[in-house]
C-alpha cells in the first residue's frame, strides 16, 4: 500500500543557496513524525513546498496518489492538507467563529450556513475555546491565539497537518497542554509533520524523526535512537563532546 503523502527528491534553491536537497521521506494516516533540525535548516522551507506556499525545483510530492507539487497553495488545502505558521496568523478583523469558518468554507467539505456554525463551536470547543466564539483574536491569550489557529486548520478537515513550531513560546504548563492537545489528534487518523524544538514534546508525540542540516536529510528513525547520532548531536551543538 502506497505511504498516504511521499515526497521524492525534493528541491528548493533561492539563488545559490539549497535550502532543501534532495528531500525524501513518507507520512502515513495517523502517524506523527518530527521534523528537526537547527535554525536554517530549511524545516519551514519544506512546510511552505508541502503547503503551495513555495513551488519546488525539482522532486515530487503526491498525496494519496495525486501529484500536488505544482499546484496552487488553496487547492493543496483543498486536497487537505493544513498547516500553522511560526507567528500565527489569524484573520484579525473576524471573530473566532468567523476564522474557523473560513476554514470550513474552503476546505475539503466545503461546510456553509447553520451547518457550517456548527462545526465552528465543535472546533473551537475540540480546542478550548469554548466560550470565544465572539472574540477577536487580539483579544486572545497566545496560547489561545494558537489553539484558533489549529482550529482553523483542522476546519478543512485535513488528511495531513503541518505544525511549525506550534509549541513556541509557550510556558511549561501551556507546552503540557499543546501536547495533550496535538497527540489528541492522534485517534483521528490526520498525519502529523512536527516541526519542533521542544525535545519532550518530540519524544513524547513522535513515531519517527527526521533531522535536516543546510537543507539535507542527515538522519531518520526513532526519536531515542536519532538524537543520539553523533551527526545530529554536531548539527545542534556544533560538538559532539558537547
Amino acid at each position: 500500500m502506497s505511504a498516504l503523502l511521499q515526497v521524492e527528491g525534493l528541491t528548493r534553491r533561492f539563488g545559490g543557496l539549497v535550502a532543501v536537497d534532495g528531500l525524501t521521506f513518507t507520512l502515513e494516516a495517523g502517524e506523527i513524525v518530527g521534523l528537526l533540525g537547527p535554525n536554517g535548516s530549511g524545516k519551514t522551507t519544506v512546510l511552505n513546498l508541502l503547503s503551495g506556499a513555495l513551488r519546488c525545483d525539482r522532486g515530487r510530492v503526491v498525496l494519496r496518489g495525486k501529484a500536488i507539487d505544482r499546484l496552487a497553495a488553496h487547492r493543496i488545502a483543498g486536497l487537505g492538507i493544513a498547516r500553522s505558521f511560526q507567528l500565527v496568523r489569524p484573520l484579525a478583523s473576524l471573530d473566532c467563529r468567523d476564522n474557523v469558518l473560513a476554514g470550513l468554507a474552503f476546505g475539503t467539505r466545503r461546510l456553509w450556513g447553520a451547518a457550517a456554525r456548527r462545526e465552528a463551536g465543535l472546533l473551537l470547543d475540540r480546542v478550548g475555546l469554548r466560550g470565544a466564539q465572539d472574540r477577536l483574536p487580539g483579544a486572545l491569550t497566545y496560547i489561545d491565539q494558537k489553539r484558533l489557529e489549529l482550529a482553523r486548520a483542522l476546519a478543512i478537515q485535513p488528511v495531513v497537518l503541518l505544525l511549525d513550531e506550534w509549541l513556541a513560546g509557550l510556558n511549561a504548563t501551556e507546552v503540557e497542554q499543546g501536547i495533550a492537545l496535538i497527540r489528541s489528534l492522534r485517534g483521528e487518523g490526520i498525519a502529523i509533520l512536527l516541526v519542533e524544538h521542544v525535545m519532550d514534546a518530540i519524544r513524547s508525540l513522535c513515531d519517527r524523526v527526521l533531522v535536516m542540516n543546510a537543507g539535507r536529510l542527515i538522519a531518520s528513525g526513532l526519536p531515542r535512537d536519532v538524537l543520539a547520532e553523533p551527526e545530529v548531536v554536531r548539527a545542534y551543538l556544533g560538538d559532539d563532546d558537547a
